[in-house]
Parts: structure tokens; sequence; C-alpha cells
């Protein structure tokens, strides 16, 4: 029989073997708490490869005493979950771990709804995805978002040590920043240098990294090394730099419906009132995205690009919506005016809300506590584009 992978021989068994995410699982942390509570509940861990997802999730059934039944997403069907409902009632929960949970459809997520509503089953999700584009506001609205974060180096030099091989400091240097906070990729990485090499060093680990998957993993770090190159391409205005950079996307098997929503965010944080058809039409590239797919969909998302790089940038509405947010997070709810209050009921009314309300006032409408504050500042057309 095959050995077990490095990282599942090693994967801990327990929160006290668990690196990393202390702001889940540190002591009074959420899940934590949960754990020593044994509250059963749905959740989605939100972020990157190789952070503990899975390993938390089987740590997360253990803890609560729960069947632990694991399927991806990207080869499961309605028929598998069925399976594991008709097994029946047993004395232990069944927990259902959905691996990359974005790639099931609406269908399918619908379908899973009734059993989670009912506690026939406990979803724990794991996606790279923002949930918010990819699993339907019913499911999300069942389950909790947790957001796990990158590894830092001084907790993938604790999984190195884990492993118990002979890496120097050098080697440790040089896996880090390459697996860029993913213990899966890292480990593997260790693993197939012994195996092919016997001795870790940086030669040998820099030998074995020859295939194209390695060097472009959608979820490791080229893929948000170059969709950052990308971005910051178009917002300096450099078609050639910001093709390229999408060419290679494209060519590496990203997903171009990510490319194209990264667009539309662009238009709006980078663009804004510079001209404000940016929106337009980078909502335009992404449905067409989404009506054509590849290969052709390259095209509109080429055409979008040079757009966007040669619009004028202005981030004046971005900058106002955060120094908004911060007063909305730091201030609390703030008393509304009464002039500006809905009224729809005749008590309301009598208490004076929306009294005195005009139309088209220059009064500051905003709470007493932030009148005369000033969050959109127009500065107009603050950088223009070089092409």
């Amino acid at each position: 029989m095959a050995q077990p992978p490095l990282a599942a021989r090693i994967r801990p068994k327990n929160l006290k073997e668990f690196v990393g995410q202390e702001h889940l699982v540190g002591k009074g942390r959420p899940l934590a708490v949960a754990m020593k509570e044994k509250h059963l509940f749905s959740f989605i861990f939100w972020g990157p490869p190789g952070v503990g997802k899975t390993t938390l999730a089987k740590i997360y059934a253990q803890e609560v005493g729960a069947d632990f039944f694991e399927l991806s997403a990207v080869s499961a069907s309605k028929d598998d979950i069925k399976k594991i409902i008709a097994l029946g009632n047993t004395l232990k929960p069944k927990l259902l771990f959905l691996d990359e949970i974005h790639r099931f459809n609406k269908a399918q997520q619908d379908f899973l709804l009734p059993y989670v509503e009912r506690g026939e089953l406990t979803l724990v999700g794991a996606t790279t995805e923002n949930p918010s584009f990819e699993v339907i506001p019913a499911l999300l609205s069942r389950t909790r978002v947790f957001v796990l974060n990158e590894l830092t180096e001084k907790e993938m030099n604790k999984i190195i040590d884990r492993t118990d091989m002979a890496v120097d400091k050098q080697a440790r240097e040089w896996l880090t920043n390459m697996a860029n906070g993913d213990a899966r990729q890292m480990l593997t990485m260790l693993e197939n240098c012994e195996r092919l090499y016997g001795d870790i060093n940086i030669e040998n680990l820099t030998n074995t990294l020859q295939s194209k998957f390695l060097r472009y993993d959608k979820k490791g770090e080229e893929h948000y090394n170059t969709i950052s190159a990308f971005i910051k391409s178009m917002r300096a205005s450099q078609p050639d730099a910001a093709l390229y950079y999408l060419a290679r996307m494209i060519e590496s098997g990203e997903d171009p419906k990510f490319i194209a929503r990264r667009m539309v965010i662009f238009a709006s944080e980078d663009i804004g009132m510079a001209q404000p058809t940016a929106l337009v039409v980078a909502n335009a590239v992404f449905q067409a995205v989404d009506t054509i797919g590849l290969p052709e969909c390259g095209i509109n998302l080429a055409h979008g690009v040079v757009y966007l790089c040669k619009a004028p940038k202005n981030r004046d509405s971005y900058d106002g919506y955060k120094a908004a947010m911060k007063d909305a997070q730091e201030q609390g709810n703030l008393p509304i005016p009464m002039k500006i209050r809905n009224a729809p009921t005749k008590l309301m009314d009598e208490l004076g809300y929306g009294a005195g309300y005009e139309k088209y006032t220059k009064e500051d409408l905003l709470p007493e506590k932030l009148k005369g504050k000033k969050y959109y500042r127009e500065s107009g057309k603050k950088n223009e584009t070089n092409g």
C-alpha cells in the first residue's frame, strides 16, 4: 500500500497540535469555545489553500462528537449527499465537510438547504473564493463565515519542525517564501525534494519545482502575485503590462469570472467618478464572460482591460466610503435626524417622524454628532491616463 502524503501523515489531531489561525482557535476564540462547549452549528471556512481548513473541520467534528463525512464539490453529486442522509439515525450527528463549496451550482446548493435547516446535516464548507459571490444567500444566512489567514513564517517553521526532516536555515527561508503561507504546498515540495534528491537544500528544492502547475497554482502564490500585478498595471494605466498578465492568467487556467469580477471592483475603486461609465463597461465584460466562456471571452476581457487602463483614475468616492465606514464602526448607530426618518404609522407621524422634510434641502442631514463632516471630497480627475 502506498504511503500517505507527508501532509496527511503529520496532520494535527487536536487543537494543541494545530498551528495558526489563533484568531479562531486561540483561548476564548469562537471555534475554540464552540469545541469546548460542544456547540454544533454550520459554518464556512474562507481562506487561501494550505492553511488548515480540512484539518480544523476534522478536529471540530471530533471535539463535538460528530461523524465526519468529506466530499469535494468538484466531483460530488446530489446522490453522494443522499447516501450520507440514507445512513439513517445514528447516535452521533452527521457533519458534512464540503471542500470547494463554491464549485457547487445553485441547484446543488438548494438541494443541501433543507437538510441543513432541519439539522439532518451540519455543514462545514471550505472555499478559496468569496462566499458572498459563490454561495447562495439562503445557505449563507444559515451559516457563519470564518476567514482563515495565510500562515506566517514562524508558523510555517513550526510545521517544518513537525516533519523531523533536516532543513537548514537557508532552505527554510526559501521554502517559506516560495510557499507564501500555504503549508500543503510547502510540505509537498519538501517531500518531493527528499524523494528525488535525498538532501534538502536550495539547489535541490529549485530543481524539484519544474512543473507548470507548481509555477502557477490557481490557489497558491502565483495566483495572488499575478492578479496583484494585473490590478497594479491597470492602476498605472499600462495596457501592455495588464494584457500580458491577463494572458498569463488565462493561459494558466485561471477562472475568467474571477478576473472579470476584479475588473468590476477596479472600475469603482480606482476609476470612480473620473469616468463613471467604466463600471458599466466592466459589468458588461463580466456578463459577456459569464455568457460566452472560454476561449472567446478572452477577447471581451482584453477589450475591457484596455478600456480600464486608458480611463482616468479617481478614488474620491472610494476614499469617502472608507472614511464614512470608519465613523459608522466607531460611532455606532447615531440618531438619525427626525426630518428624514420614515413615518409608516400614525404614532410615528405624531411623534414628529419626517416633520419638516424638504426634498431638495441644503441642510446637513448627517446625525447631530457628525454635522459638518465631509467624506466625499471632490478633487476632479486626479490621475489622467498616459495613453
